[in-house]
């Protein structure tokens, strides 16, 4: 198990003559307790010579950033292992992985000593390799798709914050009940706890907080729509209240749909594109449909 972290990048254009400091918490959005540390223990080099973080850095500058497990609250999580034979990776790299989550399956265990999430699959692939699975988002256990998580403990404050800023960009699929919607749209209801049952959330709930969804209509067929769906904010059910909330329902939600008779939740995490951490290289990931979507499509065209 690794009891450090290294990271050696360059300064990119954009960056030239800003502080060291501003690279580093403006640009690399790692948080103010992480820069104290890195320049209180001179982890942080510039062309392999400590810099002052209030010191300019110019373009093409060498970088080169240690990050040790004092740095981190949880730098070892408890994570049990179970079989990764179910595992379908997308993408993979030293830092993170994304996975195809199955639908069912849940993003992380919600008991102690309870295997058979997402991220204990994860475990038993990552054991051979040293390294263990860090949490960065949450899928719902019904929806299915792209879940990214981290090797190390280094890139998930990071790669949080980039999600927090909408640097990462996530794009759903959504099968809602009903074709007359308008072909894109804001929803722009708060969304709090449902005092009637706690596993919900509802418009104008207990404690509720400002939440944003933005949708394009991509097909419709035989009284259903097609959605892409971003979120602006990350609340909990938010895709499932909202469009329950505009009078499209998800097909198959059995807590916001429950007259629906659809089996599955018609939900995907289709698409992420990620500013990869310290390097900011783009890259985008896609994941297939799974077989209940493309039945579910099937169904309406035949």
């Amino acid at each position: 198990m690794n009891t450090q972290w290294l990271f050696k990048t360059t300064v990119p254009q954009t960056m030239d003559g800003k502080p060291l400091r501003y690279l580093l918490h403006h640009y690399w959005l790692l948080p103010k307790h992480l820069v104290f540390s890195l320049r209180s223990d001179e982890r942080v080099l510039v062309n392999n010579r400590y810099l002052p973080v209030n010191f300019p850095v110019h373009f093409h500058d060498h970088i080169s950033l240690t990050f040790i497990p004092s740095d981190f609250q949880h730098p070892f999580p408890q994570v049990l292992s179970d079989s990764a034979a179910t595992l379908k990776i997308l993408y993979e790299d030293a830092n993170l992985i994304v996975i195809n989550k199955r639908r069912g399956n849940k993003t992380h265990p919600n008991q102690p000593g309870e295997v058979g999430a997402t991220i204990n699959h994860l475990a038993a692939y990552l054991k051979p390799k040293g390294t263990l699975p860090y949490m960065v988002h949450r899928l719902d256990q019904e929806t299915s798709g792209a879940i990214l998580f981290a090797k190390n403990p280094a890139v998930v404050p990071t790669l949080v914050a980039k999600i927090a800023a909408k640097n990462i960009k996530r794009t759903y699929l959504a099968w809602v009940e009903g074709t007359d919607i308008n072909s894109q749209g804001i929803i722009d209801f708060p969304i709090g706890l449902d005092p009637n049952d706690k596993r919900k959330r509802m418009i104008d709930g207990s404690h509720p907080a400002k939440s944003l969804t933005h949708y394009t209509v991509l097909q419709k067929e035989d009284g259903y729509s097609l959605l892409a769906v971003q979120l602006e904010t990350g609340r909990t059910h938010q895709i499932r209240v909202h469009l329950a909330a505009i009078g499209h329902p998800l097909v198959g939600d059995p807590l916001y749909n429950p007259d629906d008779k659809h089996p599955f939740l018609l939900l995907h995490s289709w698409k992420l594109k990620i500013p990869l951490p310290f390097s900011e290289q783009v890259i985008e990931i896609t994941a297939p449909l799974p077989a209940h979507f493309d039945d579910f499509k099937l169904s309406l065209l035949t």
